[in-house]
């Protein structure tokens, strides 16, 4: 990094390090500013983060989390937190009651019917007589053909 722009934005010195994954056969090159670890443990410590990232990709497609309530680091991972024992919750309820929809439209269908009186697996049953969803069949019908 010898730029006269990069030099401006980042004066000190970095080291660059490439590993090879075996597994993968792939070289990865990695830039830091650490000059005490070894070439191992840097590529340890990016795999290890990559491991992170993942984590919070898994979060955003799966929790349903639109906007956290609070902004301390408390609130955020109480609200994390939550998701993740609801859904671990779902994903028991799941597989207890044979349900064969996936998590996601099991979350859809408890979204609209959380406060409906009815039995947790006639919300989930496919075999419906009219081809109606089990939400559908709460509902008043304005004109009766």
């Amino acid at each position: 990094m010898t730029g006269n722009k990069t030099k401006e934005k980042y004066p000190r010195h970095l080291r660059k390090v490439r590993y090879h994954d075996k597994e993968y056969n792939r070289i990865y090159e990695f830039l830091t500013n650490d000059f005490e670890l070894s070439a191992q443990e840097i590529a340890d410590i990016y795999k290890e983060r990559w491991q992170v990232e993942l984590f919070f990709k898994w979060i955003k497609q799966h929790l349903r989390i639109k906007a956290f309530y609070g902004t301390s680091e408390n609130a955020v991972k109480t609200q994390i937190w939550i998701a993740v024992c609801s859904y671990v919750l779902i994903a028991i309820m799941k597989k207890r009651l044979g349900i064969e929809q996936s998590l996601y439209a099991i979350l859809q269908i408890l979204s609209v019917s959380l406060f409906e009186k009815s039995p947790i697996l006639q919300v989930f049953s496919q075999d419906d007589d009219d081809g109606n969803s089990a939400h559908d069949r709460n509902q008043l019908e304005l004109f009766n053909f």
